[in-house]
């Protein structure tokens, strides 16, 4: 086990799932706590072969979490959920009573796009852009089309758009890695989120879905019309179980998949 300030390897080739879910915590000062009892939980268990990482991040308005966890497959998660997770959730509600959690989606990440970038550069924010979708089709015509025109535009600050499709068809996240909060603002009030803004509505299949919980778009800028909100988040703590196989490290760091998978 690792301990790490580090953002995931998300593009590890033996994550065949993505688990993620965000939870309101009842004031701001309680985010770090509850963060804290969390890896506490997972620190001190006898921890699944099949559990790869585990990231917690904490919002940028102080008051939500969000845990996205790697493991290899879901029948191992489901199992270690029937048997362990009440027991866990249990004890961290004791340390940290009146968290709300509107619970896990299963994701499978598709395709990411990846620039290069200054060896050594680490992304400071993150944003999860979240879409509804009505079947398999839609998913894939929006990833394919956002990171088509991501990799076009070259988005200053943009230091990664993994897109995750959830299993059951109904669900598109965008895990967006960026340089700061003032890059994010910098992309959310101009040209290349507005032709974005106008592809996704002209989609067939595709709504743009709020947060779980309410967060305040970005304000417009020079008459632009505001951003559709969109959760921040800043990196608090991952937990590595199961380091990347040296022999199935992602080498590639260039642009867009064209594999169904993508690297």
């Amino acid at each position: 086990m690792r301990l790490t300030t580090d953002f995931p390897d998300i593009r590890r080739a033996d994550a065949g799932t993505a688990l993620v879910s965000s939870w309101l915590v009842p004031t701001a000062g309680l985010q770090r706590p509850a963060a804290d009892a969390v890896h506490a939980e997972w620190e001190h268990q006898e921890r699944p072969a099949a559990m790869l990482s585990l990231s917690t991040f904490l919002s940028t308005d102080g008051g939500r979490l969000l845990h996205y966890a790697q493991w290899t497959n879901d029948d191992d998660h489901r199992e270690w959920a029937r048997t362990r997770r009440d027991a866990a959730v249990s004890r961290i509600d004791e340390a940290v009573p009146g968290i709300r959690r509107p619970g896990l989606v299963r994701y499978r990440r598709y395709r990411s796009y990846v620039p290069e970038r200054p060896a050594g550069r680490r992304p400071g924010l993150l944003a999860v852009p979240a879409f509804a979708t009505d079947g398999p089709a839609a998913q894939r015509t929006l990833a394919d089309t956002v990171l088509g025109v991501l990799a076009r535009e070259q988005v200053p600050g943009l230091l990664g758009a993994h897109f995750h499709l959830s299993q059951d068809g109904t669900k598109v996240l965008n895990y967006a890695e960026w340089a700061d909060l003032s890059a994010w603002r910098e992309f959310a009030g101009h040209g290349v989120s507005a032709e974005l803004a106008a592809a996704i509505r002209a989609m067939d299949g595709v709504t743009p879905v709020p947060p779980e919980f309410p967060v305040s778009p970005e304000p417009p800028e020079s008459g632009a019309p505001p951003m559709h909100a969109v959760a921040r988040y800043q990196l608090y703590r991952s937990l590595v179980n199961v380091p990347v196989p040296t022999s199935t490290a992602p080498t590639a760091t260039g642009r867009a998949a064209t594999s169904p998978r993508g690297d």
